[in-house]
């Protein structure tokens, strides 16, 4: 039996787009450390393949941890998250509960890395942003996910994604999708 935070292949198709867009956005912190280090841009663009249906899953799960071993190669703990963003967009293939990692991941690169010369909390308008780009159809699959830290059979059990300001961006995602 599958875990309840895989998602159905066309769930997870829909929401790689949305991963691919939140992990791209911080994708400028990992590459102005590492500018020929193609792995996190590589993981999105093969994201958005698969949401195209371009790819298929089998391809995308051996290719899954690509992505997240261009963490090692960057100093800033912006530029670290920034690669882990594209990391959890290239796993959605794999397991849907994956785009909440890349967008945690992302709200924490743009929160390192932000200034309050804009106004406001740099993770508050990363999150914003997140929750207006996901489309209805995304919406409705990303909220049929386990709540955070509810289901240990992946990503959104008790693990990294369940901690601090990762743990708290997707429980906030969480409260913004889910129906009344």
């Amino acid at each position: 039996m599958l875990s309840p935070q895989t998602l159905s292949e066309s769930d997870r198709r829909l929401v790689a787009a949305w991963a691919a867009d939140c992990a791209d956005r911080v994708l400028p912190l990992f590459e102005a450390e590492a500018p020929d280090d193609d792995r996190p841009r590589d993981g999105i663009a093969r994201a958005r393949a698969f949401s195209r249906g371009e790819l298929s899953a089998a391809d995308e799960i051996r290719q899954r941890f690509v992505a997240g071993r261009a963490a090692q190669s960057v100093e800033s703990p912006a530029a670290v998250a920034a690669a882990r963003a594209a990391a959890q967009a290239g796993g959605v293939a794999h397991m849907g509960a994956h785009a909440l990692g890349a967008a945690a991941y992302a709200a924490k690169a743009a929160s390192l890395a932000g200034s309050d010369a804009e106004g406001g909390d740099a993770l508050d308008r990363e999150v914003a942003w997140q929750l207006a780009r996901m489309s209805p159809s995304t919406r409705v699959a990303l909220a049929r996910l386990p709540l955070l830290g509810t289901d240990a059979s992946g990503p959104l059990g008790s693990g990294l994604l369940a901690s601090g300001v990762l743990g708290d961006v997707i429980r906030r995602i969480q409260a913004e999708i889910r129906p009344a």
